[in-house]
């Protein structure tokens, strides 16, 4: 019999009382979702109080619940697979705690499929930021990202590119269950990552796109969690390697040029007075402007490029701390702490 429901969106949640019912609601409220299935992984605040409340007066919603965490699996990886296994329907909607999804959302998501005979449609989240550090930050690490990802090249089916957002990943059911799931992906920290490129390395089309009136998210609400979040992934997701590293830190390595430049201008015999910090505020000035452009090409508010000092410098010490974590010794997220390539149970 056909499944009557289109589409199933999944949350996992773990202890997000601050955002798990905006999530829910917002997700609910699309009429092509026919569930909202969210998995309460072992939470210690008021989650399990609030999506009992929630289950009350939203009839699409169904409360699961983890049991222990398996060995070679990330928490939000058995959470999903959990919800993934009780859904219904044709297409299967994974995202997060910490999203707002805009009306209209899954239909344009929906539609996009069919646009681009997609078996799998993500969007990389409009960001909402609050805090000094936020704001400096995050638009530093999309600026990078945006290099190494590259939407037209993702899109394309000829070349290998592939990558997806886990806050908003629309995939179809028979795709999911043909690559092997979650399960296929048990113990990568970046989990959208992995099954983007399993996707297409088995033949499926991805399209993946900027989520502007999509869907928005509020990442981190504090600096430890914000330090937490991105030690975890930063590394993997530039590339994982020391030319990776190198080549994200390049804006720095000039700006340390620069200032060596003027340190020791004294140095510099028949050099203009004049001309040397004319010069060296120039070269200051072309690499905001460049920072500008991609800030506002990623969709960030314009007047965020005041951040850029400030952010340019706590962006290495953020990738450097991941490369540190991941190499070194483990990552942490919620409580829980895992070790990068450690065996993973399929």
């Amino acid at each position: 019999m056909e499944s009557l429901n289109l589409v199933s969106a999944i949350i996992p949640a773990r202890n997000e009382e601050a955002s798990i019912a905006r999530a829910v609601e917002s997700v609910a409220a699309q009429p092509e979702v026919g569930e909202v299935i969210v998995v309460d992984d072992q939470s210690t605040d008021r989650t399990g109080e609030i999506l009992a409340e929630l289950a009350v007066r939203t009839p699409k919603l169904r409360v699961l619940a983890t049991d222990a965490l398996p060995a070679g699996w990330t928490g939000k990886n058995y959470a999903v697979s959990i919800g993934a296994a009780a859904a219904t329907g044709d297409w299967l909607l994974f995202t997060d705690a910490d999203t707002y999804h805009l009306p209209g959302s899954t239909r344009r998501a929906l539609a996009d499929a069919v646009k681009h005979d997609a078996a799998m449609v993500s969007y990389s989240p409009e960001q909402e930021m609050e805090t000094f550090w936020e704001k400096a930050l995050i638009p530093v690490v999309f600026e990078r990202l945006s290099r190494r990802f590259q939407f037209q090249r993702i899109n394309d089916s000829r070349l290998p590119d592939a990558a997806a957002n886990g806050q908003f990943l629309l995939i179809s059911h028979e795709a999911y269950t043909s690559l092997g799931g979650h399960g296929s992906v048990a113990a990568d920290v970046i989990e959208d990552v992995a099954l983007a490129r399993r996707a297409k390395t088995a033949g499926y089309r991805i399209y993946f796109a900027p989520g502007f009136e999509v869907v928005r998210t509020r990442m981190y609400r504090s600096f430890p969690a914000m330090w937490e979040g991105w030690t975890k992934n930063l590394y993997p997701l530039v590339g994982g390697s020391a030319a990776s590293i190198a080549h994200s830190l390049l804006p720095l390595w000039h700006l340390i040029a620069f200032a060596c430049l003027w340190e020791y201008s004294h140095y510099f015999y028949g050099v203009s007075v004049l001309f040397l910090p004319i010069f060296l505020v120039t070269a200051v000035l072309e690499l905001q402007i460049a920072y500008a452009v991609d800030v506002c090409r990623n969709c960030f508010p314009p007047q965020y490029i005041k951040y850029y000092v400030p952010g340019v410098f706590l962006y290495p010490m953020v990738l450097i701390a991941s490369w540190w974590k991941n190499t070194r010794g483990r990552v942490s997220w919620k409580g829980r702490f895992y070790t990068p390539g450690a065996p993973r149970v399929v």
